[in-house]
This record gives structure tokens, sequence and C-alpha cells, in this order.
């Protein structure tokens, strides 16, 4: 049996490529980046939540897509080389924290958030159910919790993937289908289950062709009042 791949190694080209490959690159970073659009559309410049904290956060794409107002915003990731690439828009008008955090084990009180956004990190996360209660967790009564989740192992996503995804990173020298089947360890459907049991207020949307379907979208959406 052959050893495991250098995870360092792959999160540092990882984390080099990531923003550059995934959203700068073609019809790929053109569909990742209307991900982010289509979530934020329904919350406008007239809206505010005060308290914002977004998990997961990478290279920090989803606040280049915030409409609405916000007294505080923390970006958090627990890889670090993530943070420290963040280049933020300079028309941000409140405060931006960028923090160290593991989205599994917030370091936050309770009730502490009025929004918190997971975009594009659940499916890469073990034991999900209890993942969704943590986030619950630090939001205050009537808060939302905003998921954006790729549409994976859908017919769509995985074509897309492998169109051009999948030609792009292994030709920048990692080995693709082997960091995916590592990474994304929750299908979309299991997911989905898992919002609709646990809570009753949930605003979801399958895009881009609105139908419900995995196999027919690349992203479910999903605003959820706690």
């Amino acid at each position: 049996m052959r050893p495991d791949p250098d995870y360092d190694r792959y999160l540092r080209l990882w984390s080099d490529l990531y923003a550059e490959k995934n959203y700068d690159d073609g019809l790929a970073g053109y569909f990742l980046t209307k991900s982010h659009e289509w979530s934020e559309k329904y919350f406008g410049a007239s809206e505010k939540f005060d308290q914002v904290l977004e998990v997961g956060a990478g290279t920090g794409e989803h606040i280049k897509a915030v409409r609405h107002a916000f007294d505080r915003y923390v970006i958090s990731d627990l890889n670090t080389s993530f943070l420290e690439k963040i280049d933020m828009p300079h028309d941000i008008k409140g405060e931006v924290l960028i923090k160290e955090e593991d989205a599994t084990a917030l370091s936050f009180e309770d009730n502490s958030f009025d929004r918190v956004i997971g975009a594009h990190v659940l499916e890469h996360l073990s034991q999900p159910h209890e993942i969704l209660r943590e986030w619950q967790r630090v939001l205050k009564p009537g808060g939302v919790l905003s998921l954006i989740l790729p549409c994976d192992p859908g017919v769509a996503w995985r074509l897309g993937r492998y169109l051009f995804a999948r030609k792009t990173f292994i030709k920048a020298g990692l080995d693709y289908d082997y960091w995916m089947a590592r990474e994304h360890v929750n299908p979309v459907n299991n997911l989905v289950s898992f919002v609709r049991y646990y809570f009753d207020d949930v605003n979801e949307h399958w895009l881009p062709t609105r139908i419900p379907s995995m196999d027919l979208n690349l992203f479910y959406i999903a605003h959820i009042r706690v």
C-alpha cells in the first residue's frame, strides 16, 4: 500500500492556487463566484446583521458578495495559509476581523452572532449534524444560518469538475481525484436531509436551474432562521 501523500504540501499548493484557479479561471470560476452572489441576493443594502461570522472562509471570497450592512464581520478559517491570502475589498463599511477558528469547535460564546455563513465548507467536515448544532449555538435567537453546498455527487457538478477544475489542478501537480475524495466527504443529498430534519424555517434554492434536483444543479443554497 502506498503511503499517504504530504498533506502540508497539499495545503500549501491548494492555498496558492485556490483563488486564482477556482475563482479567476473560466466557466468554473464564473459559477463559483455566482454561487456567492446568488446566496447574497436575498439580503439587500437595506438589511443589517450587526454581528456576522463566516466559518471556513478560505481566502475570503464570500464577503465580496455581501450587500447587507453589518457592524462586525468575522472571517474565520483553521488554515492560516488561506487567511494570509485574503485581499479585502476597499469599499466595506464595518469592522472586519480575520481570525483563526476551528469551524467544528468555535471559541465564541452562545448567542454571539446575528448571522453565520458557511460557504462551501460543510461538505468537508465530518459529523456535519453536530457541526450544524455548533453553528446554531453561536447564533442569537432569530438569527440566520446561511449555507452554500456544491451539488456533489450530482451529474452536473461531476461533469463540470471533470471538464474544468480537474484538469487545472492536475496540471499544477495535485492528484485532484484523490484530494476531492478526502475533502468532499459529505454528499449534498445527505447534508440537505440533515438541514431539513433539524430546522423548520428553511429557505432553500437549487441553482442555476431552480429545479430541486442535485443532478440538474451546481449548488444548493439555504438560509435558515433558527
